[in-house]
């Protein structure tokens, strides 16, 4: 299973990315061991979302980077933007 998810950044930006160990790939964010995140600790876990491969995933992380940031907001609170 792979997961789509967001995070909040202490700048205010939201991170968006894909991993198939969730759990493993925040602790990178929190280490500062993911370039994008590292000058913008600490980070927060705000959403997460499961596809079913790879693929899939990708797919949908592209979908939200091109959301404007008022959209990827609204997904936080559990509206359904892009299909």
């Amino acid at each position: 299973m792979w997961f789509v998810y967001l995070l909040r950044c202490a700048d205010t930006s939201l991170y968006c990315g894909i991993t198939n160990d969730l759990a493993r790939r925040l602790a990178a964010h929190s280490q500062g061991r993911v370039k994008y995140t590292r000058s913008r600790l600490p980070v927060a876990y705000a959403w997460q979302e499961t596809a079913a491969d790879r693929s899939a995933a990708s797919r949908r992380e592209w979908q939200i980077k091109r959301l404007p940031r008022d959209k990827k907001l609204s997904l936080l609170t559990g509206e359904s933007l892009v299909s």
